[in-house]
């Protein structure tokens, strides 16, 4: 079933996104998509959100929910009536909520792993992590910066910032098919982080991703961003 509108704040959301080699994402995305490249590299990484007061477009603020939320994400291009379409391809995805877990595959698309996460933020250093009810874990040290990693695939803040506004359409698997979710934000706004450790239980299986294939680009942050998620129509997957 698509969802309702829903509504709420991005209270804090931060983008780790690495570099990976085409070949491997070619080989691990499921058809229609294809890796989005940029300076011939696919886009991968895990977003960390902290969603306030989501609630259905139209109710009161006071009934929103919070939650912590995290999900694995790989920026793709895929052709839909003849038109090329560009977003993110979500494989897993991770939350601190019952209510999320219980409702993801049914009410929210994909299915939501419980997980427990620890997060300390304090003075421009954010320090987020989970291991989930599978024992994927993630765990990210970082703080403000206007440092640009000059070995990044992207040119500067302003191409990364289009790249991901751009991509804000996502597609979790549901058996044979994906269900979309579109985000609309009011206002969007990144800023850099720089980051001083960063694990990745999944990034790092080396039977998904061989040694060598993934290369840490940039981190990002977002905060304080209105915004609604919008339920999209299925896509089917190709044999």
């Amino acid at each position: 079933m698509r969802i309702p509108k829903i509504k709420g704040i991005i209270d804090r959301r931060i983008l780790i996104n690495y570099q990976i080699d085409k070949e491997v994402l070619e080989n691990y995305l499921p058809k229609p998509f294809k890796p989005k490249l940029v300076n011939g590299k696919g886009i991968a990484g895990i977003c960390l959100i902290r969603l306030k007061e989501i609630r259905p477009k139209g109710f009161p603020k006071q009934m929103g929910i919070s939650s912590e939320n995290g999900a694995h994400r790989i920026a793709v291009e895929w052709i839909e009536n003849g038109n090329l379409k560009e977003g993110v391809y979500i494989p897993r995805r991770d939350t601190s909520s019952k209510l999320n877990s219980l409702a993801g595959g049914t009410i929210f698309p994909g299915i939501h792993h419980l997980a427990k996460f620890t997060v300390n933020e304090k003075d421009g250093v954010y320090e987020v992590s989970f291991i989930s009810d599978d024992n994927t874990s993630l765990s990210i040290k970082a703080k403000k910066t206007n440092k640009w990693n000059k070995e990044s695939v992207f040119e500067n803040l302003q191409c990364v910032s289009d790249f991901f506004e751009n991509g804000s359409v996502g597609y979790s698997p549901d058996n044979t098919d994906f269900e979309g979710l579109e985000l609309k934000a009011y206002n969007w706004e990144v800023s850099l982080l720089e980051v001083e450790n960063v694990k990745s239980s999944f990034f790092e299986n080396e039977r998904i991703f061989p040694k060598g294939s993934v290369m840490f680009d940039n981190a990002l942050l977002m905060t304080g961003i209105e915004h609604e998620w919008i339920g999209l129509k299925k896509i089917k997957s190709v044999t």
